[in-house]
């Protein structure tokens, strides 16, 4: 008789307290972080605004911030044409431009964090754990042949092949600095990607295909052959900054 109640207990239980899975298939990862994704550039010029794209960020912290790499940043703004850093949101002829500031930035692993203005936009979530297995299902979303066909947001699906160390190289030797010349000593581990990405996608976040937590920015895509071969022959290899590193840009402004 009491082998009888608690089957019917459990019964109960499961008709009316179904099992949660915290996991979901890629096509709603996408849907949940497609609003978190926007496009970098500048925009020059009132009258007749010229647009250029740079690269792609996501929005994290407080809804008005996003993380990017930092050589998608221009090093120089044309002022006599009252050129601005721009943050687009939003995908295809809905999308809008919204003024950005450097708010921190972080040369020895190649980001920086952005504060945009106008309202906030959903965040994503870090996962900033170190023991990502290799094998990992990953994918990253972002723009990687930038405006050519508009702003709508493509992704790659991939998984983690290694862990790997990686130096972000100085444009020049006045560049180099005391901490980037010890981390060429002692360089940090990126994640090596089986995924093909483009030049556009630096700076998309990379993220488990089951929750939708971010992992890793994407960064650089290894090249064979000349910078062109990039879009007509890619190697599928690319390399992706640890989630870490965003996070404590964001813990750096507290």
């Amino acid at each position: 008789m009491m082998m009888k109640i608690k089957f019917l207990l459990s019964l109960i239980a499961l008709l009316v307290f179904p099992k949660v899975s915290l996991s979901q298939d890629l096509p709603d990862t996408i849907d949940q972080l497609r609003k978190s994704i926007v496009a970098i550039g500048t925009i020059k010029g009132i009258k007749r605004p010229q647009l250029s794209f740079t690269g792609t960020g996501f929005v994290v912290g407080n809804g008005n911030q996003v993380i990017t790499n930092l050589h998608v940043i221009p090093k120089e703004f044309d002022y006599t044409k009252n050129e601005r850093l721009t943050v687009f949101t939003g995908s295809g002829n809905s999308a809008k431009g919204r003024v950005a500031v450097i708010l921190k930035s972080d040369t020895d692993h190649d980001l920086v964090l952005l504060k945009i203005l106008g309202e906030r936009l959903p965040t994503v979530k870090l996962d900033f754990s170190s023991n990502l297995r290799e094998g990992t299902e990953v994918a990253f979303t972002g723009f990687p042949i930038g405006m050519v066909l508009g702003l709508f947001p493509v992704t790659h699906k991939g998984i983690i092949s290694a862990k790997t160390p990686i130096v972000i190289p100085a444009h020049s030797a006045k560049q180099l600095t005391a901490k980037m010349i010890k981390r060429i000593k002692t360089p940090f581990n990126v994640y090596q990607l089986d995924a093909i990405a483009y030049p556009g996608n630096s700076g998309s976040p990379v993220y488990k295909t089951d929750t939708g937590m971010v992992v890793g920015i994407l960064n650089s895509v290894y090249v064979k052959g000349t910078k062109e071969s990039v879009l007509t022959n890619p190697s599928g290899i690319s390399y992706a900054i640890p989630a870490q590193y965003a996070q404590d840009l964001l813990n750096s402004l507290q």
